[in-house]
């Protein structure tokens, strides 16, 4: 199988990632296109890769492709599937980026349609580092499902999981950069205001963090014995709070996605 052309129904973010991992290693097929009813975001999308095709809401040409990206938030997708259902080509690859609907909705809303993959993007994608789980329907064979994984391996770590599961990589791996930056962010403007160079303060604190993940998850220690190899914890006192935070909405959110 050679995916010669790539479509996309959206033209945001997670579009872009996928397009700049693919370039990074030089993987992007010729002939991509793109639809996005936002014309900001599809104007800043067209300057960012100007080979690709784009359109402002016109489906045919993306619906056409060997593969087509469903990336779209959750509530819009359900009223698209309408418009690509009859551009579809038989062999054709559905791939949906959105955590919720499941292959069995999605492939209701294309009229039966049931060569649909799902996926949970993963924003280190970008350079080639993610970790994108991804399901399949029935339709696909052991071969096939083989030669879809190795093209999305460009992007990063591409495991095969139950369907049933993808909402909580949503919650653990598509959203959990968002937990971690902003604190790596602090730690770095600290480590600069101490006198460290950029270069001496981005080295420690990626060995730092890999370090530290490694350490929890294979020391065979338990989490406690882990969390007391350091007697001195500046934040402990706020610890707590934050856990709560972690519980409550991250909980929460999931349960919507699951309902």
């Amino acid at each position: 199988m050679k995916i010669k052309s790539l479509g996309f129904i959206g033209g945001g973010r997670v579009t872009g990632i996928i397009l700049e991992g693919l370039d990074r290693k030089d993987k992007r097929p010729e002939r991509v296109f793109v639809s996005e009813t936002n014309p900001e975001v599809l104007s800043k999308l067209a300057g960012r890769f100007p080979k690709i095709k784009t359109s402002s809401g016109d489906v045919k040409d993306p619906a056409e492709a060997v593969m087509v990206f469903i990336a779209l938030h959750p509530p819009a997708v359900m009223a698209r599937l309408e418009s690509i259902k009859g551009h579809l080509k038989k062999d054709a690859i559905v791939v949906s980026l959105a955590p919720k609907l499941s292959i069995a909705q999605i492939s209701a809303g294309l009229g039966g349609f049931n060569r649909i993959v799902r996926m949970i993007p993963n924003a280190p994608s970008v350079i080639n580092k993610g970790f994108n789980p991804i399901a399949f329907s029935p339709a696909f064979s052991g071969d096939e499902k083989k030669e879809i994984r190795k093209f999305f391996e460009v992007l990063g770590d591409c495991p095969e999981v139950r369907e049933e599961n993808l909402e909580a990589y949503a919650i653990l791996t598509a959203m959990g950069p968002t937990y971690l930056w902003f604190q790596i962010e602090e730690l770095k403007a600290l480590g600069l205001s101490f006198g460290l160079s950029a270069k001496e303060t981005e080295k420690a604190l990626s060995k730092m963090v890999k370090g530290t993940v490694k350490t929890l998850f294979q020391s065979q220690r338990t989490p406690a014995e882990v969390m007391d190899l350091v007697p001195l914890k500046p934040i402990g006192e706020d610890e707590e709070a934050i856990r709560t935070i972690y519980r409550t909405k991250l909980k929460g959110l999931y349960a919507k996605l699951k309902g």
